[in-house]
């Protein structure tokens, strides 16, 4: 890092601070101006804070890092802005009627209090000790590779960086609230798409270009079945990405994520009406198809380049076993083949990266604490209270953050190799409640709520099974073992999102269904008149034209590494 590296940043840490210090200047009286920032959010502001919210260590680390080792494979849950577009364009109707804040008080609408609970519950836990806890892990780990600096004031680099980045987010988060979050990814977004290119272009300009890439990378098999690195679309048998179990398990995963998850729907629900929510949802997917791009193919061009290099002691850091560090990738690049001045600017885009998400986690987070339990138990409280017991709420899970660093770094390896493995256990039972609670009428409260329910436990039973294999000296082959260790997760992903909907229909069929009035504009067919005029009038030709437009360049992807 020069000076020029540190005046870039310099100036966009003011950059960040005038615009923190304009939004908190910006009265926020009630729980939806703090939460939902007023719910007049643009469409421009809405598909930034998706995208932002969406980039963080997982991308910076995870998905550089495997593109680093295993190829295009992770590129089917990153070409996924078809995925935003049932969010604007089947969900923003039923959200925006149900004038709700939170996901889980969306199901009480649909079923019961008792789902409420439940969903509030997975969603706090899973937030706090897996995207908190991951995210904080990460940054440290990025910055105390791009900076070089291993202590600092006799303290070991990883924790300043960390907490730094935490404690400053917290900060603009606590005093701004959701219209922080909107404005800042704004200025973020683009910053870190810049910075994202400049990598890319930087890279494949030392490695050679595009078919440079593609001949080193094509030529290494990942599979006992021959696939190779280039191939999105890999043998059946293949241990870790069967084809058939990929585009299943990353359809259920990307459905719960991008249609019923907090993180992100909460910024759509801050939208004026369904119209900039449905193009905030638009523009979020044009993002949401640059990642691969951005962060998977860096990881491949990294891998090249160290192959390129491998007589000269490589490129990529070893690990203790002699074999290259895959999530060292992107800071390597960014260490290595970045000019002065440059590197300050993609330091600032992983920055905003990093903050962008961890704010949106922390906002979610304490709105589904104030909203879905405190309020619930105190509905008498004014809206001034709400708000500070939001920013109360945004401290605890700052502090559990801080607290939960120490085991993340100890298991973080482990961590990262299982967080798709924990997202594909907790979407199936989520999805299959708001899927068939929106399109079945006679979905009713117990059915939606046993759903619930049984994802809950069978994805606990398989997370239990594989911390327990993973580590016992078990040689038997029991059904158990083959079903919650043995058997490929996104084939379970696919198969458990099944039961939960088996599970769903037939205690829908054996309990009371709901009446008209309690479904009326939530599911399909119910809508009055008024509230189909509203949808329609919210969209038009354009809308259409760049819906089939991502829907195209998505089909082009598959086509070209299939």
């Amino acid at each position: 890092m020069e000076a020029l590296d540190w005046i870039v940043i310099g100036v966009f840490a003011l950059a960040l601070i005038g615009i923190i210090v304009w939004v908190v200047k910006q009265k926020q009286n009630d729980s939806a101006d703090y939460f939902l920032g007023g719910r007049d959010a643009t469409w421009l502001a809405i598909g930034a804070s998706i995208f932002a919210s969406n980039i963080g260590s997982e991308h910076l680390i995870g998905l550089a890092g495997a593109g680093a080792s295993s190829g295009m494979a992770m590129a089917h849950w990153e070409i996924q802005g078809w995925m935003i577009l049932i969010l604007g364009w089947v969900f923003v109707p039923f959200y925006s009627r149900s004038m709700v804040y939170t996901m889980p008080e969306f199901l009480e609408r649909r079923y019961n209090s008792q789902s409420r609970t439940i969903l509030s519950v997975i969603s706090l836990i899973s937030y706090v000790l897996t995207k908190v806890a991951v995210t904080v892990y990460a940054g440290g780990l990025v910055f105390q590779q791009v900076f070089g600096i291993k202590e600092l004031w006799g303290i070991d680099f990883f924790w300043i960086a960390a907490i730094g980045l935490v404690v400053l987010t917290a900060l603009y988060t606590i005093f701004g609230g959701m219209k922080s979050v909107l404005y800042t990814s704004v200025l973020q977004t683009p910053i870190l798409l810049l910075g994202s290119l400049i990598i890319l272009v930087l890279g494949f300009k030392e490695l050679g270009g595009w078919d440079e890439m593609m001949r080193i990378c094509g030529a290494v098999t990942v599979n006992d079945q021959g696939n190779t690195m280039t191939e999105l679309i890999r043998s059946n048998d293949d241990p870790n990405f069967p084809w058939l179990g990929a585009l299943i398990g990353s359809a259920i995963i990307g459905f719960w994520y991008w249609c019923t998850d907090q993180f992100i729907v909460q910024r759509v629900l801050s939208g004026k009406n369904q119209k900039e929510a449905r193009r905030g949802t638009i523009f979020g997917a044009y993002l949401k198809l640059l990642p691969v791009f951005l962060f998977l193919i860096p990881g491949m061009i990294a891998f090249a380049l160290h192959q390129k290099y491998i007589g000269d002691g490589g490129f990529l850091p070893l690990l203790a076993n002699g074999t290259p560090n895959a999530d060292a990738a992107f800071p390597t690049l960014v260490a290595k083949i970045l000019p002065a001045g440059v590197k300050g600017l993609v330091v600032c885009g992983i920055l905003a990266a990093l903050m962008s998400s961890l704010a949106s986690l922390f906002n979610s987070s304490a709105m589904l604490f104030t909203i879905d339990f405190y309020k619930r138990f105190k509905p008498q409280t004014s809206e001034k209270k709400l708000v500070v017991i939001g920013q109360i709420a945004t401290v605890v899970i700052v502090i559990l953050g801080i607290l939960w660093i120490p085991i993340m770094r100890s298991v973080g390896d482990v961590l990262y190799t299982y967080l798709q493995d924990v997202q594909s256990v907790l979407a199936p039972g989520i999805a299959a409640a708001f899927l068939l609670g929106i399109t079945w009428k006679k979905t009713s409260a117990q059915g939606g709520m046993w759903g619930l329910i049984a994802g809950m436990v069978i994805g606990l039973t398989r997370l239990g099974a594989k911390v327990y294999y993973s580590n016992a000296t078990v040689t038997d082959s029991s059904l158990f073992k083959y079903l919650f260790y043995d058997l490929n997760w996104l084939f379970f992903c696919g198969w458990m999102f099944l039961f939960c909907i088996v599970v769903v229909v037939v205690v829908s069929l054996f309990t009371t269904p709901p009446t008209a009035e309690k479904i009326q504009g939530l599911v399909f067919g119910t809508a009055t008149s008024e509230q189909k005029a509203t949808t329609r009038a919210s969209w038009n030709h354009w809308d259409i034209i760049h819906t089939v437009i991502i829907l195209a360049i998505t089909a082009a992807f598959y086509w070209y590494f299939w």
